[in-house]
C-alpha cells in the first residue's frame, strides 16, 4: 500500500509587490521614482524628467522584494 504524499501549498505571489516593482531579465528590482505624482509646477523640468526614470532597488530591500515575487 503506498505511503500518503505530503502536499504543500504554492507561494502566492504578494500583488502590492507586483504592481510596484519590476524584475529585468538580470534579476535587477526596479521601482518607480517617488515625488513625481502632482505639484509639478514647483518642480524643476531636471526633477521631472528624472521622475520618469525608474530607479533600482539595493541591497536587502531588494531580495525582500524578490521573495515577495516568488523570485527567491
Amino acid at each position: 500500500m503506498p505511503r500518503k504524499q505530503r502536499i504543500g501549498g504554492k507561494q502566492k505571489t504578494r500583488k502590492a509587490a507586483a504592481k510596484r516593482f519590476k524584475i529585468t531579465a538580470t534579476g535587477k528590482v526596479m521601482a518607480r521614482s517617488h515625488n513625481i505624482r502632482h505639484l509639478m509646477r514647483h518642480k524643476s523640468k531636471r526633477a521631472r524628467r528624472a521622475g520618469a526614470v525608474p530607479i533600482q532597488i539595493k541591497g536587502r530591500f531588494a531580495k525582500k522584494i524578490k521573495q515577495m515575487l516568488g523570485l527567491a
